[in-house]
């Protein structure tokens, strides 16, 4: 018997569409999977935006996108202006990378601040943080991610999916004893099954950033079938 069924489940999905070589074809199959499941949301490369928000129009699922994405080092007003043209174009979440090499070098301000900037510019929609935890010791994911809830983010994430690493069961824990009930915790990179997503969900995090959403639900769906998961691991790097 699942520990969550697969509609609580796909309720936590972010189903990334982040990959720069995937063609407008491949990047309408990936909605109409999005669709298809009925996840929480996709995660969709900035040019992309308007068109997901026209193919999911009616579905539920919302459009999100990636700012900064993905080494986090672009000025703050690049951020906020990806941030504002993503708004215009429809987008209703941001998932922002920190600026990595400040975190690294403890200039704690000037992350604040870069957070803070995006969030403003977000007036009100949900932004997340991508403290990108591979390239981070346990001391700078875990005062990245109180900074994450000083700067007025959501949510604070582990991975891009694009350095290497992702998210794991410890990263997440840390990240959760470090911010407080009002910021979540998303945990990407990596999670390709069904075990990967409740192991995480129990870890303390309450949304996962997946491009394996097809076969988590599938795995969800035949577990309350009564049957047993696959074990089939998707590919996808994110």
């Amino acid at each position: 018997m699942p520990t969550i069924s697969e509609r609580d489940l796909a309720a936590t999905l972010d189903h990334a569409i982040l990959k720069p070589e995937l063609t407008r074809t491949q990047v309408d199959a990936e909605l109409d999977i999005a669709a298809q499941w009925r996840v929480f949301s996709v995660c969709v490369r900035p040019s992309d935006i308007a068109h997901a928000v026209e193919r999911l129009d009616g579905t539920g699922v919302a459009v999100g996108t990636v700012i900064g994405f993905p080494h986090g080092t672009t000025s703050t007003a690049a951020k906020v202006a990806e941030v504002r043209q993503a708004r215009a174009d429809g987008a209703s979440e941001f998932d922002m990378v920190v600026n990595i090499a400040a975190l690294r070098s403890g200039f704690d301000d000037l992350v604040v601040d870069d957070i803070r900037a995006v969030v403003e510019a977000a007036e009100g929609s949900i932004v997340k943080v991508i403290l990108e935890t591979s390239l981070l010791d346990d001391e700078q994911i875990a005062r990245g991610s109180r900074l994450t809830e000083a700067g007025g983010a959501d949510f604070v994430k582990t991975s891009t999916g694009f350095a290497g690493g992702g998210a794991t069961v410890p990263h997440v824990r840390l990240m959760r004893e470090n911010v407080g009930p009002s910021v979540q915790v998303k945990a990407s990179g990596g999670v390709r099954s069904f075990a990967d997503a409740v192991a995480m969900l129990e870890a303390g995090a309450t949304r996962l950033g997946t491009s394996g959403s097809a076969t988590i639900l599938g795995e969800a769906r035949r577990l309350e079938a009564g049957g047993e998961a696959t074990g089939a691991v998707d590919e996808s790097s994110y």
